[in-house]
């Protein structure tokens, strides 16, 4: 399983004439490509990714560079170019995507602002697992605040995990995406739980060691805001030593952002 915010992969205005019909670099998208090729995931959770239009270009690129996903999850949120997708080599069993999740600010009601993805994926006819691939509020300001924005959908996000976990304890559980905080952050203790009472922390890491996932250019500072989490029933079918970020040179033309990877043996 890989997580990878693709940086924009949309049309944006880049070139600062007020219109919104700059695809990405062909020189990012390429690396892009690249990457996901050489991991070679079976399945891949996107943040970031643009229209229908564009996350089909994306497909036929991945298709072109030999990763042929034949099922995949897209959820956007109105005519938002900033979308989650799920594509998969197995068939996604079932689908239930969250997108009327609200809170309130004072007297502002405030829907999740790019919803959650939620998928069943069936492996083989004996196991199935749940994912769930989340992006939530950026550090970007906002007059209500973007911190306070970001815990209200962690909390959200949060009591999505409870039902399932409540449903059934041992589930086979993944939460995948870019949190957009640090670890011990208020909306990852949220997600998590205190002390990880309800999902696991896969903590990958490169092959020097480092965990930071996200490069900010304009100050300098690398952080770690993409997560691959897991409930305690997924836990112990995680293959510790597989469990990586991608450290390669393609990473820093293709995104600001790592992709992160994950392995997972069946044992139930």
């Amino acid at each position: 399983v890989m997580s990878y915010n693709l940086c924009q992969y949309s049309m944006a205005d880049r070139d600062g004439d007020g219109q919104k019909n700059d695809p990405k670099p062909a020189a990012e998208r390429d690396a892009v490509i690249a990457l996901v090729a050489a991991a070679r995931p079976d399945i891949l959770a996107v943040q970031e990714i643009g229209s229908s239009s564009v996350f089909e270009e994306f497909r036929y690129a991945l298709r072109s560079a030999g990763l042929d996903y034949e099922h995949a999850e897209y959820l956007q949120r109105g005519q938002s170019e900033i979308n989650l997708a799920v594509l998969s080599r197995f068939p996604i069993v079932s689908r239930q995507p969250h997108t009327d999740d609200t809170y309130t600010i004072g007297d502002a009601q405030i829907p999740v602002l790019r919803g959650f993805l939620d998928v069943q994926i069936e492996v083989n006819p004996n196991y199935r697992f749940r994912l769930m691939n989340a992006h939530l509020k950026s550090k970007v300001f906002h007059a209500l605040g973007q911190t306070e924005m970001r815990r209200n959908e962690a909390r959200l996000l949060n009591k999505h995990i409870r039902r399932i976990l409540k449903e059934s304890p041992d589930a086979n559980l993944v939460v995948v995406g870019d949190l957009n905080d640090t670890y011990r952050s208020a909306p990852l203790r949220e997600i998590t739980g205190g002390k990880y009472e309800f999902l696991r922390d896969l903590r990958p890491r490169d092959e020097s060691g480092g965990v930071w996932t996200h490069f900010s250019p304009d100050i300098d500072q690398y952080d770690r805001i993409d997560y691959l989490l897991v409930s305690r029933g997924m836990e112990p079918e995680a293959v510790s030593e597989k469990t990586r970020i991608l450290s390669d040179q393609r990473t820093y033309r293709a995104s600001d952002h790592r992709p992160i990877f994950a392995v997972f043996r069946s044992s139930d």
